[in-house]
């Protein structure tokens, strides 16, 4: 045998993709991500700070934005940025905490104006 017999190559169609900094491969037969999670921990993490913020605010420990901004040590702006994304819908909710979002959602993104009805939201 001659050392251009011996030799086997395999292929594997995959693509590298990165989500909240990390990259992941993509399996196109599957078209599921490896690793230990799908979800955008960028995403989750924002959504988190969103709902703690909200419950903080609901619950009296703050009266005012501009108090949580100051307490947090982070701009007001931002604040209320993010505090939107509580009024997103729920199957959209769901759909970034299972990682199904688009690949187009970012944090930034989603801290744009976007529209209160569920209806209209993306994936919504």
């Amino acid at each position: 045998m001659s050392g251009a017999e011996q030799i086997l190559t395999f292929r594997v169609p995959l693509v590298v993709r990165k989500r909240g900094g990390r990259k992941l491969v993509i399996s196109p037969a599957t078209m599921t991500c490896s690793g230990p999670s799908a979800a955008d921990s960028t995403l989750v993490k924002g959504l988190a700070r969103a709902y703690r913020w909200r419950r903080m605010m609901e619950a009296g420990r703050f009266a005012t934005i501009d108090e949580l901004a100051a307490a947090e040590k982070i701009n007001s702006s931002y604040v209320s940025r993010l505090l939107r994304l509580t009024l997103l819908a729920p199957g959209l909710i769901e759909a970034i905490l299972d990682g199904r979002q688009p690949e187009r959602m970012t944090l930034p993104g989603l801290m744009e104006p976007f529209p209160v009805e569920w209806e209209q939201q993306p994936m919504a």
